[in-house]
């Protein structure tokens, strides 16, 4: 691992921290610089020359400068000659951007793709993007973790009697399906009209979750709207508590005000795919994915498969199907 060098941006430097652990190398400083006029500056303050490097920096609020002190970091390291540049991205903000379902809008996962590409990146190692098409934005490799498997770690000691899991939308049943064949129960789905940034409408829940228990699996969750509504759909449908499991817990605006006031939600599970709100309830789980990027990163650096992590979890991830010819 001596040819291996990891900076990390200052969006979140506990998970970098919890990587390089992990790895068995330490997290190489580097420095962030703002001047007067308000633009950034990044120093490595390491050696790249002809190393394999990694930068951490997943893109959360303030969204605009996570990204350029990415991009900055990106470009110091192709400047000081790095062998291999991967942009270890655990949380990619702009995936939400990802069509034009409107005229004349931007496509910010398109241009923020590129923009990564431009700065001089190889390779992109993520997780959980929230539209999985972004993975195909990008014209380097893509290496598209998720972090299903850890959170269904979290409920395999509990007794899952009576217990349904819940996608909060159609969109995401599929994920939902493979979270809940990991537990062995029933999925349901939420049938979701979103009205503006923070609300949506749940007319109708597709499956049965009368008289049990739901484990709700969602992607991300921002300012918990779509969560809060989906509770009061699911107590009209007979449902008597909910537990709430995501991989990117950003709980902004009235986020934890909403959650850890709902009477439905008996517990919160999330990732520390970005960092922990500055508000913390006692309902609130925080699973590291440090591990698993740490052995994602080992595996990229030794040229082997990373799509062997999830052989049993997502077979979206795994190997491919055997062909029906030779």
């Amino acid at each position: 691992m001596r040819d291996i060098v990891v900076f990390s941006g200052t969006s979140h430097r506990t998970l970098a921290g919890r990587i390089c652990n992990a790895l068995g190398v330490p997290l190489s400083p580097s420095l962030t610089t703002r001047f007067s006029n308000d633009c950034l500056q990044v120093q490595l303050q390491a050696n790249c020359r002809q190393r394999d490097v990694y930068l951490i920096a997943p893109v959360v609020p303030p969204t605009q400068e996570s990204l350029m002190e990415l991009l900055l970091m990106i470009d110091a390291a192709k400047g000081a000659s790095a062998a291999q540049i991967t942009a270890v991205i655990p949380h990619f903000a702009y995936a939400r951007s990802d069509k034009k379902d409107a005229s004349r809008i931007s496509m910010g996962g398109r241009l923020v793709a590129d923009m990564i590409v431009a700065a001089g990146a190889h390779r992109v190692l993520t997780m959980t993007l929230h539209a999985p098409q972004v993975h195909g934005f990008f014209s380097i490799p893509v290496d598209h973790l998720t972090a299903i498997g850890i959170l269904a770690d979290h409920f395999r000691a509990q007794d899952l009697t009576d217990t349904v899991v819940v996608s909060p939308d159609l969109g995401n049943a599929k994920t939902a399906s493979q979270f809940a064949r990991l537990l062995r129960l029933p999925v349901a789905a939420g049938s979701k009209v979103r009205t503006a940034d923070d609300k949506v409408v749940i007319d109708m829940i597709v499956g049965d979750v009368a008289g049990k228990k739901a484990i709700v699996l969602d992607d991300e969750i921002a300012t918990g709207g779509s969560i809060v509504e989906l509770m009061d759909r699911l107590k009209d449908f007979g449902c008597t508590e909910a537990a709430v499991a995501c991989t990117h817990g950003l709980f902004t605006g009235q986020a934890v005000e909403r959650l850890a006031n709902h009477p439905m939600i008996t517990e919160m599970v999330t990732t520390d795919t970005v960092p922990r709100p500055h508000q913390s309830w006692e309902a609130l789980q925080v699973r590291s994915v440090a591990g698993l990027f740490a052995e994602a990163i080992g595996r990229i650096h030794a040229g082997e498969s990373i799509s062997s992590l999830f052989d049993g979890v997502d077979p979206t991830h795994a190997p491919p199907q055997a062909t029906l010819f030779p």
